[in-house]
């Protein structure tokens, strides 16, 4: 072939393949395992006993399996404190977890959901939002972070009993 025909494929991403991915959840697994060591106790909804409302899926009492403990990078949003139009003071504080994507899906079988709970410390906080904010190398179809926002649980809200 000469350098002016063109070839019957493209060439193969650079730095893409299995081993470089595996690679990245290695050290990633290492660093937030063994070097940050932030724990926390997942609380999944058991999706099988929980009884859901038939036209809005939405649950007023939720079963949930048993706790899962597991390791993320936690961010303290610290305490914010907002006006119940003059009739009271309402303060909520807030936690971002960004968890290892394939260290839970495929080492732990765990898939993180909005209405979970985990427990940072002595406190539990409710999954509010998830995110999935980076890619491995660019690839969309390589996320490898799940971002959750996290609120305190009100007294009463979650009983880990």
């Amino acid at each position: 072939m000469s350098k002016w025909e063109r070839p019957a494929q493209p060439p193969s991403p650079l730095f893409l393949g299995e081993k470089e991915k595996n690679l990245v959840k290695q050290v990633n697994d290492e660093i937030i395992e063994r070097v940050v060591g932030q724990q926390l106790l997942y609380f999944p909804i058991d999706l099988e006993t929980t009884p859901y409302h038939p036209l809005y899926g939405e649950a007023i009492e939720k079963n949930f399996l048993h706790p899962v403990r597991v390791f993320g990078l936690v961010t303290y949003n610290g305490v914010e404190t907002a006006d119940l139009e003059n009739m009271a003071i309402d303060k909520s504080t807030k936690i971002t977890v960004n968890f290892h994507k394939r260290r839970l899906t495929e080492d732990q079988n765990l898939f993180v959901r909005e209405g979970d709970f985990v427990r940072f410390g002595p406190i539990y906080y409710e999954i509010v939002k998830l995110n999935e904010p980076k890619l491995l190398f660019g690839q969309p179809e390589s996320r490898f972070e799940i971002s959750a926002d996290c609120i305190r649980a009100r007294d009463g809200l979650f009983n880990a009993e």
